[in-house]
């Protein structure tokens, strides 16, 4: 059930990291990397490591495009 709940979450940061690629509104994948936390801490929970996976993905690709970024853009 966790696993479910942490997957879906994982699922929606990554929609909403897709407009957060386009320059000057880098600073949604702040709101990303939060929501994807929250996923994770789910997928913890749970036994499965697939939800797990994909939240630690989705935020390892928002923090590399604020890397980039500088931070803010």
């Amino acid at each position: 059930m966790f696993n479910a709940i942490s997957i879906v979450i994982g699922l929606i940061a990554a929609l909403l990291a897709i407009p957060s690629f386009i320059p000057l509104l880098g600073l949604g994948n702040w709101l990303v990397i939060l929501v994807a936390f929250v996923g994770l801490v789910f997928g913890l929970i749970s036994r499965s490591r697939g939800g797990q996976t994909l939240n630690l993905v989705v935020m390892l690709f928002a923090g590399v495009r604020l890397w980039l970024g500088g931070g803010i853009l």
